[in-house]
């Protein structure tokens, strides 16, 4: 039940329209799907037909899922093909402008859903640092950049104070989704409805202000930044933006080019509003497909120089260190080394991005990608380097049907025919899905028993 209190705000704010606003929370909620363009292009993804499909407007690759498909329980969600997200959560990530080559934070980021869209936009290119501050949380952003197949991502688990220190002056690009009183989650989750109150609004606000405070000294002069929340509350939304803005005059709001059923930032609703803030940009569920979001693009005036970060280049391991791999590689992978720099944690190899910063005495869950261990004298590839490689990147493979993917997805040895043995890759449908060991005919499975489901009950 929607706490009446947030009725009675939202009757008084949107006058007119409130009635519109209500009659939206008694409809049903919009799923979202985006596309992960590092494995897959859109128009691909719509010829195969798996799902009834209808596009997003503010983003090419995300997509309405229409009908009582479950697209998170596929063999092509666990490939990292696509990511489940709420359509209106997309938006922000758009207007940040990550491209090839940039250096982009990802400050509260998880469960993962916007990290795993600037990558995309990446393309594998540039630093992107995602951090989460809550460990558990941190831990499903880790497992998601691992199953989208993401490359040049480090996921790290630090207070934004932390990541200041070291970071200063660092970044091109950063978003903020902030942690906020949650009202656009008001449909999907009794949880949030319950949390609510005027006095957790001041919480959240007072967090908000240091939270982008943090972020503006790790933005580089004439760099970007996107502030973003899933609330309603002017108190969290204009008002947090113009309070910044009072904070830090280096900063300006760039406008935003309208798209569909954007409604612009209303700074009628609280004291002092900065200028510029009609330029921000609401999502609300009566006017758009979607649970409701805002956010504000800003712009830090003044030069770019980019800071190298307090303990400069991480400067990787010499060659003899990571010799089983390069067996492995030689083997078994097609083509020469990746670029990048190898990092060995204990027994575990990462392939770091060139000119990425030092990690020392920052709490890292993933500095790059998780390349496998090493188990006395061989090496194990890692699940994460199965979902990164293409198909036409290895020298073995076994492509799975849909019946059969979802038998290996559960842990069940597979029946083959071929003549290759030892390690090959899994696909199905195209699509990187995981590692198998062949000994004769029969694959036995290197699918990790955390991530395994179970697709049909016993009858």
């Amino acid at each position: 039940m929607l706490p009446k209190l947030f009725l009675e705000r939202m009757k008084k704010l949107l006058g007119e329209e409130y009635p519109a606003f209500l009659e939206a929370f008694s409809m049903e909620n919009r799923r979202g799907l985006r596309v992960n363009t590092i494995k897959a292009d859109a128009a691909s993804f719509l010829e195969g037909g798996y799902f009834p499909l209808e596009r997003v407007p503010w983003t090419k690759d995300g997509f309405y899922v229409e009908g009582a498909d479950k697209p998170g329980k596929s063999p092509l969600h666990a490939a990292g093909v696509y990511y489940m997200q709420e359509p209106s959560a997309m938006a922000p990530a758009v207007f940040l402008e990550a491209h090839s080559g940039d250096r982009v934070l990802d400050l509260c980021a998880a469960p993962g859903g916007k990290t795993t869209q600037l990558a995309a936009a990446m393309q594998g290119e540039g630093i992107l640092v995602s951090n989460e501050i809550h460990p558990a949380r941190a831990q499903i952003l880790s497992e998601n950049v691992e199953r989208m197949g993401l490359r040049n991502v480090i996921v790290t688990n630090e207070t934004p104070e932390r990541l200041a220190a070291v970071f200063t002056g660092y970044f091109d690009k950063i978003l903020v989704d902030a942690p906020c009183s949650g009202e656009g989650m008001f449909r999907k989750s009794e949880e949030a409805c319950g949390e609510w109150s005027v006095e957790n609004i001041a919480l959240c606000a007072k967090r908000q202000g240091g939270i982008l405070d943090c972020a503006a000294k790790m933005l580089r002069a004439g760099g970007r930044m996107v502030y973003s929340t899933c609330t309603f509350a002017p108190e969290e939304d204009e008002g947090t933006v113009s309070r910044f803005l009072e904070r830090h005059p280096d900063f300006s709001i760039e406008p935003v080019q309208q798209g569909e059923g954007f409604w612009c930032g209303q700074g009628k609703w609280v004291e002092n509003p900065a200028d510029g803030v009609e330029n921000t940009v609401r999502l609300m569920p009566h006017r758009i497909k979607g649970e409701g979001h805002y956010f504000a693009v800003l712009h830090r005036a003044g030069e770019c120089v980019l800071a190298k970060g307090r303990n400069g280049t991480e400067k990787g391991l010499p060659a003899q260190e990571y010799g089983l791999f390069s067996a492995f590689r030689e083997q078994y992978l097609s083509g020469g080394a990746a670029r990048g720099i190898y990092l060995r944690y204990g027994e575990q190899l990462y392939l770091g991005m060139e000119g990425m910063p030092a990690l020392k005495g920052i709490r890292v869950l993933r500095p790059g990608l998780h390349l496998g261990t090493f188990k006395k004298n061989r090496f194990e590839p890692s699940h994460a380097l199965a979902l990164a490689l293409k198909p036409e990147t290895v020298k073995q493979k076994v492509n799975l049907t849909f019946a059969e993917a979802e038998r290996y997805i559960e842990g069940q040895t597979i029946s083959v025919n071929t003549q290759a043995k030892g390690w090959c890759l899994v696909c199905v449908a195209g699509y990187s899905l995981g590692w198998g060991k062949i000994t004769g005919t029969v694959m036995k499975n290197h699918y990790p028993k955390g991530l395994r489901i179970t697709f049909r009950s016993e009858l």
